[in-house]
């Protein structure tokens, strides 16, 4: 595929003003060249996810990095790959950052320990701009820290709802009350990254907008314990079952009928269409529930998946215009195209195909209507706590929740979080 990329990225004459910043005061200085191999090609390392990685997916990540190397010739380029996930990023990268790829994808929220650790670069120049100006001030904001560019995203980082068409109708799944009456609903309240929707709905928020680490966890008072006691009426209604941290459970309910409604993202969509048959697939945003009778709007974290480069990479030039070419028009459009990955480059939002995927157009809604950002400041004290606290509605290993120690188990909860940043 011939890439539309900016020329600005892929003229040599810009190559100063694409690098200020980029390694400054993170290691390197973008001048040396990478180890060569026989023939005299660069090797460049990228990690990336298994699935983009595999033929029968369509290799997505293979298949840029070639288009890269074929566009760039002077680079004379040889390509190592590395599977990752985007999750696990940070855990691969920074056990050894003058080891590790030199160009990788990662999730948003751990940019802030990715830093700490020197094994991510600012992007200066030309890629930061072309990050400024193709992407929502929210998804640019995904990638900022202190004011500055660290990563190209891709795709956004965020969940949504699926529905058999055959059981709940568009106004029903507009309420989480409603469809309660209907069918059944899972959803995986041990999964921090799923439970926070349910609390930031009634205004508990992480650190005030997400950015303010000296605000804090605030999950207490009222406003949390009247979550909390909405999340033990629902596990006592018989239309609501728990799925498990991963979702194969909601899956497989979807499959044999025992659940109609199943909270996931988009890299499950074809095993959604395999479970209930592509045509009963209903696709929506996220349902209110009611609270005090109030409808409240559930809030998923959003966050994104980016492309980040490594600062210890001895070719920076090379690095970060690939990063630049990855995370273009083009490329999300394939990444779409091969694997349902939803872009976030504003100009595709008006593309035929993308606006007229169910998906897309629901990972969009949750980004505008209802979302909170997800931070980029350490929260892994949030993620250690969550899931204790989101099982023992269930199971209570130390102690069920139930109403009558919502108020002292929320007010637990909340201490914890707090303890955890001193």
């Amino acid at each position: 595929m011939k890439k539309k990329v900016l020329a600005s990225l892929l003229c040599a004459s810009m190559v100063a003003t694409m690098f200020a910043g980029c390694g400054s005061g993170n290691g390197g200085n973008g001048t040396e060249k990478a180890d060569k191999k026989d023939g005299g090609k660069e090797t460049i390392t990228v990690m990336g996810p298994a699935e983009d990685l595999d033929d029968a997916q369509g290799a997505w990540l293979k298949t840029e990095c070639e288009a890269f190397a074929k566009a760039n010739p002077d680079f004379n380029i040889e390509f190592k790959y590395v599977t990752s996930s985007e999750s696990d990023a940070k855990d691969v990268v920074t056990k050894d950052p003058k080891a590790a790829a030199d160009v990788y994808m990662f999730a948003n929220d751990q940019l802030e320990p990715l830093i700490k650790a020197n094994a991510i670069a600012k992007l200066g120049g030309d890629t930061a701009e072309y990050v400024k100006s193709s992407n929502s001030e929210a998804m640019a904001a995904t990638v900022t820290y202190d004011g500055d560019i660290y990563a190209v995203p891709y795709t956004s980082n965020t969940w949504f709802m699926y529905y058999d068409k055959r059981v709940f109708s568009e106004d029903d799944v507009k309420s989480l009350d409603t469809m309660l009456t209907k069918g059944k609903v899972s959803f995986p309240f041990d999964n921090g990254w799923y439970l926070n929707a349910f609390y930031a709905a009634n205004g508990c928020t992480i650190f005030g907008d997400g950015t303010d680490k000296a605000a804090g966890y605030d999950f207490s008072g009222d406003k949390g314990t009247a979550v909390t006691n909405y999340i033990v009426d629902l596990f006592a209604n018989p239309n609501f079952v728990m799925d498990n941290n991963e979702g194969s459970l909601g899956l497989a309910g979807l499959k044999d009928g025992s659940i109609n409604a199943y909270f996931n993202g988009n890299w499950n969509y074809d095993k959604v269409k395999e479970a209930l048959g592509e045509e009963n697939v209903g696709v929506a945003a996220l349902p209110t529930i009611n609270i005090g009778g109030k409808d409240c709007q559930l809030k998923a974290f959003l966050g994104s998946k980016a492309i980040g480069v490594n600062p210890n990479c001895k070719n920076q030039e090379v690095a970060v215009k690939l990063a630049a070419f990855l995370g273009s028009e083009d490329a999300q459009l394939a990444h779409f195209k091969l694997r349902g990955q939803a872009p976030v480059n504003k100009d595709l939002a008006t593309n035929e195909e993308v606006a007229a995927d169910p998906v897309a157009a629901a990972m969009a809604k949750v980004s505008s209507d209802c979302s909170v950002a997800q931070p980029i400041i350490d929260m892994s004290g949030y993620w250690d706590a969550a899931t204790p606290f989101g099982d023992a509605f269930q199971n209570g290993a130390e102690g069920q929740i139930t109403k009558d120690n919502a108020v002292q188990k929320t007010e637990d909860f909340n201490t914890q979080l707090n303890d955890s940043l001193k």
